[in-house]
């Protein structure tokens, strides 16, 4: 059934008639297993990917490093928690490597990012410390790519 995930997660607008015809069960088959996905937590929610640079909102986004001391007994997760809470917070994950947490947080300017991090991140009794990279542009996302230029494929010809 993992082959109707990664049809939804490619494309979650498919209906279950489509998703049936696409791997061959019942239209049942693939309702009832769309809807135990859903009762098990395994699909959370579905989204549309919007290229908002081809609209008229202005937003920045920003990836945040953050370095945390984890709570006794608690791990991480309790320290992410507080953190993924902010509703400027689009995504937190755990890392490896040199720092602990990526936390994505999305503003409608540098300075409202900036106030974020500052007021409410830095200041968390467990961050050690972040490290703020602005985006400046996105190219692909979720496996979507945002300008696919057109193709040429015609042969130069030389005379």
């Amino acid at each position: 059934m993992d082959e109707i995930l990664e049809i939804l997660e490619k494309n979650s607008k498919y209906t279950s008639e489509e998703i049936a015809v696409m791997t061959g069960k019942s239209v049942e088959e693939v309702k009832e297993a769309i809807k135990k996905y859903e009762n098990d937590n395994v699909i959370v929610g579905y989204t549309a990917l919007i290229n908002w640079e081809n609209t008229s909102k202005d937003s920045v986004v920003a990836l945040i490093e953050v370095r945390v001391t984890p709570q006794r007994g608690e791990g991480f997760d309790k320290v992410a928690e507080r953190i993924y809470r902010f509703p400027e917070v689009k995504a937190c994950y755990l890392m490896s490597g040199g720092f602990d947490l990526t936390v994505i947080v999305e503003g409608k300017t540098l300075k409202e990012v900036s106030l974020f991090v500052a007021e409410k991140l830095a200041v968390q009794e467990c961050v050690v410390s972040t490290a703020t990279h602005f985006v400046l542009k996105k190219y692909k996302d979720n496996g979507t790519i945002f300008e696919e230029k057109p193709r040429d494929d015609r042969e130069d010809i030389f005379v």
